[in-house]
């Protein structure tokens, strides 16, 4: 156990999120007066969040739940350069009209984890283009560059890659070092914020608003990095073979998401079950301590537990209830993945291959025969192994047509 005094971080220690902190005694007694106060900043470079955020935001709730105050910033300024941060060529640059419906879809990913309002404790969102888009180019240039020195800038990890391989690295994107380090300072002088969390891919960026503060108004401000999460096989956390795994029920089903963290890797679930709900530490050692098939127990509680934290009780009964249709009965389940096809199509006859690329299960009709050619593909629990074979309105069994990749990936067509 940690040797942390305040609830917040003695929770963050004992759970394993902490990885860097820039002053862990000064932090951890501001920590245990007033209403301490923190943020993490997001860009919107997506509509959505995705499960690699949600240590980040498991960061803010539990400040929250510990009597402090949680600062959403959402990069509307940022957003416009691009955070540059182990990136190995330039992001895409955005419209504001992108910028703009990317912001709306973020935010609701926090709604279900944090509590928002006009209270002391209660969170607050703010867009940082409300000062970065006010400021002049030579007021940014004398209030925040004189504070930061090539010397320093150019041996952060991102921009010595870069460099070393010769790829381009914009002044555009030199610069969000300058901005992030900006949002900081404001958000000291507005909302008396004195620290800043993130991964740990962020520290650099984080002790250069910490060094800002300090320099520029002599305030004394904090940082701390969460351990960036891969699997105990190395692969990057929140990352399928389908792609990212969002927060947002529009982008990910409730059912697809509990499914997720159902297949976590047994290495995994303990720590998992740490940093991804709330369960006492005791009831996760119990969990992590089950060996052999009796670790799927873990699983499960871990999937019931993050899927009831995002989507509610009910979504995570439904997306239970409909795996165990799923592995145990073999049927098909409401929950599942859904498509709908036009019955005009199914009664004219649909390859399997354009069905499980429309479905989501492949990427592409290409890659749906070659699932067939490995014996991995099924139509109503039955095996495909004809490459051409076809679904029509003959297959549909109460209502749907459930297709099958694999074991453990499932989904449904349905006529319209």
């Amino acid at each position: 156990m940690s040797d942390y005094k305040s609830e917040f971080l003695k929770t963050l220690s004992d759970r394993g999120f902490i990885k860097q902190v820039t002053h862990p005694a000064e932090m951890d007694t501001y920590c245990q007066t007033g209403i301490p106060t923190a943020y993490i900043g997001y860009d919107a470079t997506a509509d959505s969040l995705h499960v690699g955020h949600l240590m980040q935001i498991m960061m803010l709730r539990h400040l929250q739940k510990a009597g402090g105050k949680p600062i959403v910033l959402i990069g509307g300024g940022t957003t416009k350069v691009g955070d540059p941060t182990d990136k190995e060529k330039s992001r895409p640059l955005l419209t504001d009209a992108q910028i703009a419906e990317n912001m709306e879809g973020i935010k609701k990913a926090f709604l279900p984890f944090l509590t928002f309002g006009d209270g002391p404790t209660d969170a607050i969102m703010v867009n940082n283009d409300d000062w970065l888009g006010k400021l002049g180019y030579i007021e940014m240039l004398r209030n925040v560059g004189t504070y930061f020195t090539i010397n320093t800038m150019v041996k952060q990890d991102t921009v010595a890659r870069r460099l070393a391989a010769e790829q381009p690295y914009t002044f555009l994107e030199f610069n969000y070092l300058l901005m992030q380090s900006y949002d900081f300072l404001e958000l000291f002088r507005r909302q008396n914020c004195r620290m800043q969390i993130g991964g740990s891919d962020q520290w650099g960026n984080i002790v250069g608003g910490v060094d800002l503060i300090h320099k520029s108004v002599g305030g004394e401000a904090y940082g701390l990095t969460a351990h960036l999460i891969t699997t105990s096989s190395g692969g990057k956390m929140g990352k399928t073979a389908d792609g990212a795994v969002w927060l947002n029920a529009d982008r990910k089903s409730p059912y697809e998401y509990w499914q997720f963290w159902r297949n976590t890797e047994d290495a995994d679930v303990g720590r998992f079950l740490r940093l991804f709900t709330e369960l006492p530490l005791e009831e996760i050692a119990r969990l992590e301590a089950l060996e052999g098939a009796d670790i799927n127990t873990g699983k499960i509680v871990l999937a019931n537990e993050t899927t009831r934290m995002l989507h509610g009780e009910a979504a995570a009964k439904e997306a239970e209830a409909a795996a165990s249709a799923v592995f145990a009965a073999g049927g098909s389940a409401e929950a599942l993945p859904t498509v709908e096809i036009p019955t005009s199509e199914l009664e004219a006859g649909m390859l399997v291959a354009a069905a499980f690329a429309a479905a989501g299960l492949t990427e592409s009709n290409g890659e749906a025969r070659r699932l067939i050619k490995q014996g991995a593909a099924k139509v109503n629990d039955a095996p495909v192994s004809d490459q051409n074979a076809s679904i029509s309105a003959a297959d549909i069994v109460d209502g749907a047509i459930k297709l099958s990749a694999g074991k453990k990936r499932h989904a449904l067509v349905k006529p319209i």
